[in-house]
């Protein structure tokens, strides 16, 4: 199963140039690093980065993530995907530009 990150531009050119990231200033604030399923990805990007241009989209295997990959109670009861470590470019699966459109982002993911 894939689990998706969401980084702005000058995130995702410094998590290419150290190989390495902690994530997005949330992601610190919190203590882990957020991602999303999915089927949460679309109001991911809707409530958290709307209108937003310069957005990465991230997918990593979420078993090859291992023990430190925990699915913890969020937004309307749902689980989402929460990573205690930092994640290494080994850990990406792809990654891609994700656009802003006139009707805002679209993926190309299917839940």
């Amino acid at each position: 199963m894939l689990v998706y990150k969401v980084l702005r531009d000058a995130e995702w050119r410094d998590f290419q140039r150290d190989g390495a990231t902690e994530g997005a200033p949330v992601d610190l604030a919190d203590g882990y690093i957020h991602f999303s399923t999915a089927e949460t990805l679309q109001e991911t990007l809707d409530k958290h980065f709307a209108g937003e241009d310069g957005l990465w989209l991230i997918a990593c295997e979420a078993d090859a993530l291992g023990a430190k990959l925990t699915w913890e109670e969020s937004r309307g009861g749902l689980l989402f995907p929460h990573l205690y470590r930092a994640l290494s470019l080994a850990d990406v699966a792809w990654w891609r530009a994700l656009p802003l459109g006139p009707d805002g982002h679209e993926t190309g993911v299917a839940p």
